[in-house]
């Protein structure tokens, strides 16, 4: 089965990219896997707060592709896989593409105007050849409906 990543976080470019995903998977047969990052917070002193920290952090995190998740789900009838997992964005990414034999596409979304993003910027940068899978850009001005005609 295709596997179409999105990775996602509180930005509509994330959405973008999850709606463009979830669209193709079904046009294919494929399922779309939402991978949310939280990123490890710099160390404290105490502890008990650090976790803390990372507990609420995993749980904001757990939150929002949940709500994804059920959108998705209504819209189209299926269940996405989803993961969180805690460390540096581009290495927890490229682990879980080597850890998918099935991934078929990683989906990232652009900011609408200017910078397209740090996780663009990286993989669409000078190791783009060395992927497991094609990347796919989602220009975060597209309208629903235009990334519903292209999917």
């Amino acid at each position: 089965m295709r596997v179409y990543l999105v990775i996602m976080d509180e930005t509509s470019e994330a959405l973008s990219a999850l709606r463009f995903a979830s669209r193709r998977a079904q046009h294919t047969g494929g399922q779309v896997h939402i991978l949310a990052l939280v990123p490890k917070q710099d160390f404290v002193a105490w502890g008990g707060v650090q976790a803390t920290i990372e507990d609420e952090a995993r749980s904001r995190a757990e939150t929002l592709v949940a709500d994804a998740a059920g959108t998705l789900f209504d819209e189209m009838g299926q269940r996405p896989v989803i993961t969180v997992r805690m460390g540096d964005a581009t290495k927890e990414i490229r682990n879980y593409m080597l850890e998918c034999p099935d991934l078929a596409m990683l989906v990232l979304g652009a900011a609408a105007t200017g910078a397209p993003g740090p996780l663009i910027t990286h993989f669409a940068g000078p190791d783009a050849g060395a992927l497991p899978c094609p990347l796919t850009i989602v220009p975060g001005g597209l309208t629903d409906a235009e990334i519903d005609r292209m999917s």
